[in-house]
């Protein structure tokens, strides 16, 4: 009798699980996306925020959802990512969005504006302060959901082919510099220039540019900027934690199953933490590699930040007066560095400068 119930009872767990087994299939189909970068494959940090993003798509979905990750120029252009995910020649795209100014000054807010915050601050803004929810309602106009996937930290201020003693030294100068705060420094008297990662070498070795910028030592180092410019400035202040976006088509967002649209953000946000981490890891050895090879490491002068910091605040406010989108979510980042630096002053800050004074005593 135990053995005829026993039969009958796996006869019907097999029954279920036949059953069961297309259910879930269905759930999870067989999905792929192709994924166009700003970046090129040689910056791999960067480039493989994206790269890590998807391994863990496809980890998480045992292969079922794979995004193909294509560096910059090989599908588009750097600088037209978005576009490609706007209009679905793609389904999605590694980008900064501040690159789009062109289109809104207010994607450079979802990014990093000039002194606006470091890169806990915007995390913090971003996942837990409202901040994701603001720029999505403003990413509706464009067709695209976006999703932080990678912070490079507080980058360097650039590489130039002369000194930077006072903010006159900045009237007339050709920088490669990227979104809003190109326009503090055209108030200044430079020339902003907006050139891919790389295409910035040729034009500052053949004297097209004076200074350029990008990230940090890492990355730097690889693109050779030191062999045609001797100036190494810091910090960049306006980019005190710039966050690297994906975007993904509307359409093709929402049409991903639930869960796997929870997969998808959730392997951005391990994106985002991988960057920055690898970042902090790579960065000091490239920077002793550089100042060993004669790079001259300079702070901008005290003069020059005060200049830019009034520049900055009088765009700021004559772009709001034009533009609704653009004013609340920069008066929305603003309030929120205002509270934030109460906080850091008290322990983060504190903390710092005696571990730096440790540090110089030996």
């Amino acid at each position: 009798m135990k053995r005829r119930q026993f039969i009958q009872t796996a006869g019907v767990g097999l029954a279920a699980s036949a059953v069961a087994a297309p259910a879930i299939a269905q759930s999870s189909p067989e999905v792929k996306w192709r994924l166009t970068s700003s970046f090129p494959k040689s910056l791999d940090t960067i480039y493989g925020g994206a790269e890590y993003m998807a391994k863990q798509v496809a980890e998480m979905t045992e292969g079922k959802f794979q995004i193909q990750v294509f560096s910059a120029g090989e599908i588009v252009p750097a600088l037209q990512a978005l576009d490609a995910t706007q209009n679905g020649t793609v389904e999605a795209c590694h980008t900064v969005s501040y690159y789009y100014v062109g289109k809104d000054p207010t994607f450079a807010i979802a990014a990093s504006v000039p002194f606006g915050l470091n890169a806990r601050q915007q995390n913090s803004w971003l996942f837990q302060a409202g901040g994701n929810e603001l720029f999505n309602e403003f990413y509706k106009k464009y067709n695209v959901v976006g999703a932080p996937c990678g912070n490079t930290g507080t980058q360097m201020g650039g590489w130039f082919r002369k000194e930077i003693k006072t903010s006159a030294d900045l009237s007339g100068l050709k920088m490669r510099i990227g979104g809003i705060a190109g326009q503090v420094l055209q108030k200044l008297g430079s020339v902003p220039q907006q050139i891919g990662g790389g295409d910035i070498y040729p034009a500052l070795e053949k004297g097209t540019i004076d200074a350029a910028e990008w990230v940090g030592p890492y990355d730097d180092e690889k693109l050779g900027f030191n062999k045609v410019a001797p100036y190494y400035y810091y910090p960049g202040w306006w980019e005190g934690g710039p966050t690297v976006h994906a975007f993904f088509n509307q359409e093709k967002f929402n049409a991903l199953p639930k869960h796997y649209q929870a997969i998808l953000l959730n392997a951005c946000t391990a994106a985002n933490t991988w960057m920055q981490a690898r970042y902090d890891m790579q960065n000091p050895g490239a920077l002793k590699r550089l100042v060993g090879a004669g790079v001259q490491l300079r702070p901008f002068p005290q003069e020059v930040m005060e200049a830019c910091l009034k520049a900055s605040n009088e765009l700021y406010a004559e772009i709001s007066a034009k533009n609704e989108d653009f004013k609340k979510a920069i008066n929305a980042m603003i309030a929120y560095r205002n509270e934030e630096y109460l906080w850091f002053q008290v322990a983060e800050f504190t903390y710092d400068n005696f571990m730096i004074r440790a540090r110089a005593r030996g």
